[in-house]
């Protein structure tokens, strides 16, 4: 029997470190944290627009509050074809604290920080994507959160080739 939980164990530590695909958060947890980080895009772009220089940047940030309010309208009319009545977003504190930070930075400074903070939301929108579309309990939400990783992926890739 001991043998026996420790392959077990030594199995799952295996995984975990193999970058298997995370459980995926239960679908309320989902929707919160969805709407959040389609709305931090937004607004943290929006910051962006109304002060940047950079023609990049600029087209970067259009695309990122055009495309965000897409899957924000994709998630929520999955939802709701699920039977599913979604809370309104609101950042997280994190998230809260990252707009704080544009808001004061000025310039290239603010254009630097805003692509810091891209890159670190959009990979944990990535993961939060994957994860449902692999092993999320709703459906549509597992359908809906496949269709938006590869937007999510080109997003990383339009990231890394901006400095």
């Amino acid at each position: 029997m001991l043998g026996r939980t420790k392959a077990v164990l030594a199995g799952a530590c295996a995984l975990m470190f193999a970058g298997a695909v995370q459980a995926a958060a239960p679908t309320p947890v989902f929707l919160a944290k969805a709407g959040a980080s389609d709305l931090y895009e937004k607004q943290s772009s929006q910051i962006v627009l109304s002060s940047t220089h950079d023609k990049r940047i600029r087209d970067f940030a259009g695309e990122m509050v055009r495309d965000h309010t897409k899957s924000s309208e994709m998630v929520k009319a999955a939802a709701l074809r699920s039977g599913l009545h979604p809370k309104p977003p609101m950042l997280d504190a994190k998230q809260q604290k990252m707009l704080a930070e544009l808001r004061h930075a000025r310039g290239a400074d603010r254009d630097h920080l805003y692509l810091d903070q891209q890159r670190g939301a959009h990979a944990e929108a990535l993961n939060l994507m994957h994860d449902y579309a692999a092993t999320g309990s709703t459906p549509a939400l597992k359908k809906t959160a496949g269709d938006i990783a590869p937007v999510v992926q080109h997003h990383i890739d339009m990231l890394s080739n901006m400095h």
